[in-house]
């Protein structure tokens, strides 16, 4: 019988629940530690509910709550009977062994919420997967959103005292001086951009916007190349317009230094072979882990994050690029779907504490000029969630005969650095191996 009723009553503990209630009213200074993580919501009893409801609304005016300021509180909203009445409510104080556990109590409260929750998404799912009207891969998109938000939801917000801080901080100095590193994050390989920024930081989104054809995805490929071929950090790129096939191309080309026209069209001499079988041998065992799946969902994109960082490690993401993110409602205005994208990506940076990367195009009033933070699509809420933003600049400048200039200046702008300075920095490209470099005066970090 106990084994039915376990099975038919949703998780709760109602001592708990009126422990809680009582501590805050015995010890009103305590309420500011609670309820920062826990809801009305995640009470199970209504009643307790709506008493909590009245003891936030008094918090919230700055009125000490008692038994009778709360009492008179829910006389004057007309919920005094909906919270169990006078009695109830002065009984609240009896059960409570000692007001000083009470963040113990509420966190008692919070999980009963959340296995509650979890009963909910998973009988959710089931009869989803009873329903032959839906997709399967709807179903699977579906369950990890709401398993995802709710692991979100869970997290609790923590207060760091300056004597947590200063340690830690001081250890990252001192790591930084043993290292003789002038990058404390991780280099792009383009000298001038990695003493702006001390490379790219943990926790940060980093975007790179500019006009099509400018060389967004030759930016992230150079700098890609840099980050796991050369100083062998892993590396996750998501190409949601590129097949691996021509990735693949890309990294030889710009690698071995031969023309990329040349690589597609076989018109190789056989030097070039020796050249391509020793950028091979470079790349090879570049630990650098590519996922080519065009449009994809946003949910998908942040699983499969998680899941590259768990099984292989890596320390950076690049994503090329936001416009080719799915978002879970594509009928929604396009400024509400770059919104949730820019969010969602800070948030996974700062989740997975390495620097995110992604690319974005700007407006078309930008052609032929410098861009600048208000041109990038849906600029709003991408230049507020960034914490660098830098522009790729060039004139496609032709030569006499038509074709475009080989070697071209080109420049990288550097419009906003939440953490350092802002600028220009200069570079060439190679445009038949679509290859951005240092300037000869500037050296690779």
């Amino acid at each position: 019988m106990d084994n039915v009723l376990k099975d038919t009553v949703p998780p709760h503990n109602s001592d708990a629940e009126q422990a809680t209630l009582g501590a805050m009213l015995l010890n009103w200074s305590s309420v500011s530690t609670i309820v920062t993580f826990l809801k009305a919501e995640h009470f199970y009893s209504q009643q307790n509910q709506v008493v909590y409801k009245g003891l936030l609304s008094l918090f919230s005016r700055g009125i000490t709550g008692d038994t009778l300021t709360l009492i008179s509180e829910l006389t004057k909203t007309g919920q005094l009977e909906a919270a169990g009445g006078t009695a109830y409510i002065a009984s609240l104080t009896d059960v409570v062994p000692t007001s000083a556990n009470i963040e113990y109590y509420a966190k008692i409260v919070k999980d009963r919420a959340t296995r509650r929750d979890l009963i909910k998404i998973s009988s959710e799912i089931k009869a989803s997967a009873f329903d032959d009207t839906r997709d399967s891969k709807q179903i699977l998109e579906s369950a990890e959103k709401n398993i995802f938000a709710l692991a979100e939801n869970d997290q609790t917000t923590a207060v760091h005292t300056m004597g947590e801080i200063v340690p830690v901080t001081v250890d990252m100095i001192e790591r930084n001086f043993k290292n003789h590193s002038a990058y404390t994050g991780i280099p792009s390989g383009f000298s001038k951009l990695d003493s702006m920024t001390s490379g790219f930081q943990n926790s940060e989104l980093i975007i790179i916007g500019a006009r099509p054809s400018m060389g967004k995805t030759a930016m992230a490929l150079n700098m890609i190349e840099y980050i796991s071929v050369v100083k062998k950090i892993p590396c996750g790129f998501f190409s949601l317009e590129m097949s691996v096939g021509q990735i693949g191309q890309r990294l030889l080309s710009q690698n071995a230094r031969i023309s990329g026209q040349k690589l597609r069209n076989g018109l190789l001499k056989l030097d070039d072979f020796q050249k391509l079988n020793d950028a091979a041998g470079r790349i090879y065992d570049a630990p650098l882990y590519i996922i080519d799946t065009p449009n994809m969902p946003l949910i998908d994109l942040r699983a499969m994050a998680r899941r590259l960082r768990s099984n292989y490690g890596i320390q950076i993401i690049f994503i090329d690029y936001i416009g080719l993110i799915a978002t879970e409602n594509p009928s929604a205005p396009v400024y509400d779907q770059v919104s949730e994208i820019s969010k969602s990506l800070k948030s996974l940076a700062r989740e997975l504490q390495i620097p995110v990367v992604a690319l974005c195009q700007v407006s078309r009033d930008a052609e032929g000029n410098e861009p600048t933070l208000n041109q990038l699509r849906g600029s709003g809420s991408i230049e507020q969630d960034a914490d660098v933003v830098m522009f790729i600049h060039r004139d496609r400048k032709k030569t006499e005969e038509g074709n475009m200039d080989p070697v071209q200046d080109a420049k990288l702008i550097v419009a906003k650095q939440r953490n350092g300075p802002i600028g220009d920095v200069e570079l060439l490209f190679l445009s038949s191996i679509t290859r951005f470099e240092n300037k000869a005066n500037e050296s690779e970090g």
